[in-house]
């Protein structure tokens, strides 16, 4: 597993899927096993670089889902795809496990090495103060189910019904939505501002933190955590700098800790994208009704759908639209369905658990569908 997991940081080892036909912005993998049943995972990409990073890490013992969604460009977010897994696994090991602790801990070293990297690249790159990411891990160990996010990715699960209605299936919002957008997340904010009655701003048609930012929460974002970064000299000169007293976002994150259920179906993870389109209970609908090869691509493309008919434009006119320009369309949207079937039989058969050893991570810029390149490329940009 020690293996496994530190294989993440090594580009050349990693799984890859397929280009999506028709589409040359979208890639994905079909379908894969994992030690709980089966995954699939697409991405569809809209910005001139894919903000949005993900990976799946599977064993005979645990999976694990992360879909990291960037803003302010791509470092973030891939910064995080190579180091949150293995600090992770890291913490586990010491600990004899996974707790809310360890996934604590691994959040904040993964903060705490991204402001290092920021610190030492700022006379070169200041941009890269500005930059953050959003962040949502799942993980599956023994039967118990963690979910931790920072921002508005989202984890739903789709349950069966009980009583009369057993052939349908309920939607369960597994995560929380770190977006001021939400009344109740833009009173926290303002609650612990109580001197700054601009803290949050309705500007070009949503509600911002500073007039800037959406999400509450997030790896990165440094300028908005450190009040030394807006009196920097180099960063004054990149852009417009924001007087803070004190951090207005946080890499807190949210974790819910769940005991799987015969009645668990499966777990949806995706980037906001998704849900800008979707709802929970139309995405979990999706999955339930239509066979599992491919389901991940299925609902990227039901989302596309909806961005044509918003738009009375047709699916075809939108995957002939190039990337950057795409973006005024729709974001970035990654997927990760994971069907859960171990823990709702008394065995699992050892050809399962043989295949489930592996580590899927999307391409960094589907156009190129390259998954190296753009790591070297990041080194050489921001060291």
């Amino acid at each position: 597993m020690m293996m496994m997991l530190r294989s993440l940081s090594r580009p050349l080892e990693r799984c890859l899927g397929v280009r999506a036909g028709g589409d040359a912005l979208m890639w994905h993998a079909d379908l894969k096993p994992h030690a709980s049943g089966d995954f699939s995972i697409a991405v569809v990409q809209a910005n001139n670089c894919l903000e949005d990073q993900s990976q799946v890490f599977t064993s005979p013992f645990a999976t694990y889902v992360g879909v990291y969604d960037g803003h302010g460009g791509p470092e973030a977010s891939r910064f995080v795809n190579k180091h949150l897994f293995p600090f992770l696994h890291k913490f586990a090991t010491e600990q004899g496990g996974l707790s809310a602790d360890v996934i604590k801990k691994a959040f904040n070293a993964t903060e705490e090495d991204f402001l290092r990297l920021v610190k030492r690249s700022l006379s070169v790159r200041p941009q890269i103060a500005s930059v953050g990411s959003c962040c949502l891990v799942g993980a599956i160990s023994i039967d118990v189910l963690y979910v931790a996010n920072l921002g508005d990715s989202r984890a739903v699960l789709g349950r069966k019904a009980s009583g009369d209605k057993e052939n349908t299936v309920v939607a369960e919002r597994l995560s929380t939505d770190h977006n001021v957008g939400v009344e109740e997340v833009r009173k926290e904010v303002e609650e612990l501002h109580p001197d700054d009655s601009h803290i949050v701003v309705y500007t070009r048609g949503v509600w911002r933190i500073k007039g800037i930012i959406q999400v509450s929460r997030s790896i990165g974002d440094v300028y908005l955590k450190k009040p030394e970064f807006y009196r920097d000299p180099i960063f004054q000169q990149f852009g417009n700098p924001v007087p803070l007293k004190r951090p207005v976002i946080t890499a807190e994150p949210s974790i819910l800790i769940r005991k799987l259920k015969p009645q668990d179906q499966f777990l949806i993870f995706a980037s906001d994208g998704l849900w800008e389109q979707l709802s929970d209970e139309a995405a979990v609908n999706i999955v339930f009704k239509n066979p599992r090869a491919g389901i991940a691509r299925r609902l990227v493309r039901a989302a596309l759908q909806e961005v044509a008919k918003k738009r009375e434009m047709r699916y075809s006119d939108i995957k002939k639209i190039k990337k950057g320009i795409r973006r005024h369309f729709h974001d970035d949207i990654t997927v990760i369905v994971i069907y859960l079937d171990k823990h709702r039989c008394s065995f699992c058969n050892k050809r399962t658990k043989q295949n489930a050893m592996g580590c899927t991570v999307a391409p960094v810029d589907i156009y190129s569908f390259n998954a190296d390149g753009g790591d070297e490329d990041l080194l050489q940009k921001i060291t």
